[in-house]
């Protein structure tokens, strides 16, 4: 059960990181484009939260698992949800 769970949130990162890529790629790398497009703002948001919740659970359910900048992914998580 538990590798069910590490292999759902591993996925769920990597569905979100294929967003905010592809957020990336409709923006054409132009930073003035994506801050002046409120929906793309809220999506990256979005998956950077979803990002650091699974990052989280995945360090609750094993904390040897060793991905590098974890607590800042789930920091930059906090920040998101509570500011």
């Amino acid at each position: 059960m538990l590798r069910s769970q590490v292999l759902k949130y591993l996925l769920d990162m990597e569905s979100a990181i294929s967003e905010i890529e592809k957020i990336v790629d409709l923006n054409g790398f132009n930073y003035s484009d994506f801050s002046a497009n409120f929906m793309a703002i809220r999506a990256a948001e979005r998956d950077l939260m979803i990002i650091g919740e699974a990052m989280s659970k995945l360090k609750k359910i094993d904390s040897n698992i060793d991905i590098s900048g974890t607590r800042d992914i789930v920091g930059l998580r906090n920040m998101l949800v509570h500011y």
